[in-house]
């Protein structure tokens, strides 16, 4: 859960490393940082856009993905690529981690599974590879589709699946 304390003391420690690399902190970008750092899902950048620009209505996209991109450069974002649709930002755990994502609705939680960087270095140890970075998804189908599944196939006499 995302509490407005941890989002208060998340944004403070970002905004102090983009002043410190002397980069320009604008409304606009400190709107975006805080919609990133306080969603608790793991939002698209159209998502964020459209959360956001009802305040900024001059705002383009292209202020969310600068504002992506600098906070990925800081390492304080992680990004969740997919093939088949929009790539997901983490402004809460920027470290890479593992999730469970919902083939249905595209839901993504985060989880907590043991020690990752002993997992990295034994990777890194077996296989000689440098820069080991992880990415571990699971995915099936989360509570909310599964009730809704079988709801609908309650109401149409099919057996659930």
């Amino acid at each position: 859960m995302v509490t407005q304390q941890h989002v208060e003391t998340r944004v403070e420690a970002i905004v102090r490393k983009i002043r410190a690399r002397g980069q320009r902190l604008t409304p606009q970008r400190l709107t975006v940082l805080r919609a990133l750092v306080s969603s608790p899902h793991h939002p698209s950048a159209d998502h964020i856009y459209r959360e956001v620009a009802p305040t900024f209505p001059m705002m383009s996209p292209a202020t969310v993905y600068k504002t992506i991109e600098v906070l990925k450069d800081l390492g304080e974002i992680l990004e969740l690529e997919f093939r088949d649709s929009a790539n997901r930002y983490d402004a809460n755990i920027p470290q890479p981690h593992p999730h469970v994502i919902c083939t249905q609705c595209g839901r993504i939680q985060d989880l907590e599974v043991g020690d990752m960087d002993g997992l990295i270095a034994t990777v890194a140890a077996r296989t000689g590879y440098y820069r080991v970075r992880p990415r571990l998804d699971f995915y099936g189908l989360c509570p909310s589709c599964q009730s809704a599944r079988e709801a609908h196939a309650h109401a149409s006499g099919q057996p659930g699946q």
